[in-house]
C-alpha cells in the first residue's frame, strides 16, 4: 500500500473540476486596482489639477479619460499651450491641425 501525501484525498480530481489561478488573471486585476487607484488620484500639470474620468464601453468594459481643465469635457489628449502654459483640451486652448489650416494650399518646406 503506497503512502498517503497531504494531497491525497481518495480519489482523482480532474482538473476541468479545479479554479485555474493563472498568471494573466492575477496580473489583470493588479492593472484594474492600480487604474482604479489613478483614477481616484488626481494629476498636476503645471500645478493645474487634473481629474480622471470613466465611461461604460458597449460589451462592459471601461474607457478611461483625462477631464479638460477648462471645459470638464471627457478627453484622451490634453496640451500645453507653448505662449500661455494653459492646459486644456484642443478646442478649449484654440488649436489646429497642420493639415486643417492649409487645407487646398500648396505648403512650402
Amino acid at each position: 500500500m503506497k503512502p498517503l501525501t497531504p494531497n491525497d484525498l481518495g480519489k482523482k480530481f480532474l482538473v476541468e473540476e479545479c479554479r485555474k489561478i493563472t498568471f494573466h488573471e492575477y496580473l489583470s486585476r493588479a492593472k484594474a486596482q492600480l487604474k482604479e487607484t489613478l483614477i481616484a488620484s488626481e494629476l498636476s500639470v503645471f500645478t493645474t489639477p487634473v481629474n480622471f474620468a470613466t465611461s461604460r464601453t458597449r460589451f462592459g468594459g471601461t474607457r478611461h479619460w483625462f477631464a479638460c481643465p477648462a471645459c470638464g469635457r471627457r478627453v484622451s489628449v490634453l496640451f500645453v499651450h507653448p505662449i500661455s502654459s494653459a492646459v486644456g483640451c484642443r478646442l478649449c486652448l484654440g488649436l489646429e491641425y497642420r493639415k486643417r489650416r492649409y487645407k487646398g494650399m500648396i505648403e512650402s518646406a
